[in-house]
């Protein structure tokens, strides 16, 4: 059976003026496709065998192209948007016809200029469309061991989970919810800290250092955010959690850690309401 959607060896098995008709063999022609004259190889005859990609044109007839598509089925790839329509976004992947990324498939709204990670889906007409959601087309099969450090894309955030990355824009990977530190969005990329390979070869990450590490690069965020505030924040370290997190991101935990290092420093001073550069 021809596949929608992928790469694969067809027969040619008859030529006319505009092109010539694959099939999957010579015995099996009732499901046989156009490849346009214009992408037929020179010398190519009956019984030959081509690769070719299969998706619909624009009039959403299966059609073969010999042309390299920048993502086929099963896989997951970078595409730009080249402009947005009433029905979605549509995304540049080497061929002819756009490919359709509809809304309801869009993690986050994109426009025009936007490079976006997506897979292919055929939907319900039995068309080619793309997919923000390509947690199933991720690889598990990464180089990485614990420790390594890894850059990827966020590709779907959960309230439950945390921030689901696509490491290298291809292995499955999570930021747990209780290791996200500031703000961090679909679409983002950044560089994390693997701290777990699991059995079936998913990485779980952190944004942040080793705790001793981390505590001197939240002291010197805390000293900058002083600054801001010229020299006294409004808050000290017994502040709600949700206080400390919207204006430090950090928990508040990691907040107290960190004025706990400044505090012994000598560097601040803690008030009944608020927290001190010391002069």
């Amino acid at each position: 059976m021809i596949r929608l959607g992928e790469k694969q060896k067809l027969i040619v098995v008859k030529k006319v003026d505009f092109g010539i008709y694959l099939a999957e063999s010579k015995e099996h022609q009732e499901d046989r496709i156009l490849l346009p004259i214009k992408q037929v190889p020179a010398g190519c005859e009956v019984g030959d065998s081509l690769e070719v990609f299969v998706y619909r044109d624009s009039q959403d007839r299966l059609i073969a192209t010999t042309n390299e598509p920048k993502l086929v089925m099963g896989a997951v790839a970078e595409l730009e948007v080249a402009q947005v329509g009433k029905f979605g976004a549509f995304l540049n992947w080497g061929l002819e016809k756009d490919l359709l990324l509809p809304f309801k498939q869009q993690t986050k709204r994109v426009k025009q200029g936007d490079k976006v990670l997506v897979s292919l889906y055929i939907d319900k007409s039995k068309r080619l469309c793309a997919t923000m959601n390509v947690y199933e087309n991720l690889r598990t099969d990464s180089p990485y061991q614990k420790e390594d450090k890894v850059t990827g894309r966020v590709y779907e955030i959960s309230d439950n989970f945390g921030a689901f990355v696509a490491v290298d824009n291809c292995y499955s990977a999570l930021i747990p919810k209780k290791e996200l530190y500031g703000k961090v969005e679909v679409g983002d990329d950044l560089t994390a800290r693997v701290v777990q390979v699991h059995e079936d070869g998913k990485l779980t990450l952190s944004i942040r250092e080793k705790a001793y590490l981390q505590i001197e690069k939240d002291a010197e965020a805390i000293l900058q955010l002083l600054d801001s505030y010229e020299g006294s924040l409004p808050f000290n370290d017994k502040a709600a959690p949700e206080v400390i997190k919207y204006e430090t991101g950090m928990s508040k935990n990691e907040f107290k850690r960190a004025v706990g290092n400044l505090l012994k420093a000598g560097k601040i001073e803690i008030t009944e309401k608020s927290i001190r550069l010391k002069k």
